[in-house]
């Protein structure tokens, strides 16, 4: 996606950026390498197709892509659209301890959030052994057959990519893990419960090896599309109008938690105003329910889409470092969890 790299300088948005002072949560960071400074925040240097040919349901017109600074002033980030080949963006951790995270930003399946819920969690967690490797999901309502498929379809490829190039990336193949924010919160959910669903044809040697991930964290997550509960927006990028309610059920991932859903981790603000935390709830109680582990932090405050920028005075800052020490603990339960 060369695109990308002359719109970001095109539009005097490639710059250096360092952790912001919110960010600095997870520990003493490394000094970075040189030459970090002056990198393009947007896109990394390392990148993997995930299709040969043109993805699943390539519509007539293919979407184009689009990057915007977008957020409250003084908060900018950047979003991406237009996803017309996603793609693993890599991150690679200096000194590799073998763990590895796949990141599904969000923005309610019609943009994607790539800097507060991608590449700043990829500076946090990447100078401490774990190599993150950020996607670039397509969109559902850009036109694409078979819409509520399109992102189960990458997120399933992406993983399984990952753990058949896991000695190339220097990675252990039962610690490759998700994490994913609104939308991709669901869509993390989705792989987790749906790892299995044949949602697309074999392409390569690949598509055999299981998309199941080690482990799923799940932040701020839409865990359901039923009407009333459902985040009303992700539902309708996702299904479309009108969508039936087999349809809804199905993609509504909370509702397909079994016991070889992989361990799980949940992070909420109880006064979230656009993803309602009793998604949390829901999920929390559907794994104890399949006795699926997991681990709940609900916090008091801290609104929806804070991402790695949480303020640093709320306790909420300081998920990354919960969810850093539950992630190491995950290495005993490898691929059986």
């Amino acid at each position: 996606m060369d695109f990308y790299r002359r719109a970001l300088l095109a539009g005097g948005m490639a710059w250096a950026g360092g952790l912001p002072a919110s960010a600095q949560i997870w520990g003493e960071a490394p000094t970075p390498a040189a030459g970090d400074a002056g990198a393009p925040i947007w896109p990394p240097a390392e990148r993997v197709s995930l299709w040969q040919d043109a993805p699943p349901g390539m519509p007539v017109r293919a979407p184009v892509p689009s990057l915007t600074m977008n957020g409250p002033k003084g908060a900018r980030e950047l979003w991406i659209s237009g996803v017309a080949q996603p793609e693993i963006n890599v991150y690679r951790a200096a000194q590799p301890d073998g763990s590895a995270l796949l990141v599904f930003p969000g923005g309610s399946y019609r943009f994607l959030s790539v800097q507060n819920e991608g590449i700043d969690v990829a500076r946090r967690l990447s100078p401490f052994g774990t190599s993150v490797f950020v996607l670039t999901y397509r969109l559902p309502g850009e036109g694409w057959n078979q819409r509520d498929r399109v992102p189960l379809q990458d997120a399933q490829r992406a993983m399984r990519l990952l753990r058949s190039r896991a000695s190339a990336f220097a990675v252990d193949p039962d610690r490759i893990g998700v994490v994913g924010f609104s939308a991709g919160g669901h869509l993390a959910g989705d792989l987790a419960t749906a790892f299995d669903e044949e949602c697309y044809a074999a392409v390569d040697a690949a598509d055999s090896v299981t998309a199941r991930p080690s482990f799923a964290g799940l932040v701020y997550p839409v865990t359901t599309l039923q009407p009333g509960i459902g985040q009303g927006e992700s539902r309708e990028k996702l299904l479309g109008e009108h969508a039936p309610a087999a349809l809804v059920a199905r993609r509504s991932p909370v509702e397909h938690v079994r016991p070889d859903t992989p361990p799980c981790f949940i992070v909420h603000a109880m006064d979230d105003k656009t993803v309602p935390v009793e998604e949390s709830i829901q999920w929390i109680a559907a794994c104890r329910k399949a006795k699926v582990p997991v681990e709940a932090h609900l916090f008091e405050s801290g609104g929806h889409g804070f991402g790695l920028h949480a303020p640093p005075d709320l306790p909420l800052a300081r998920w990354p470092d919960l969810f850093g020490a539950w992630m190491r603990r995950q290495r005993s339960r490898g691929m059986n969890g």
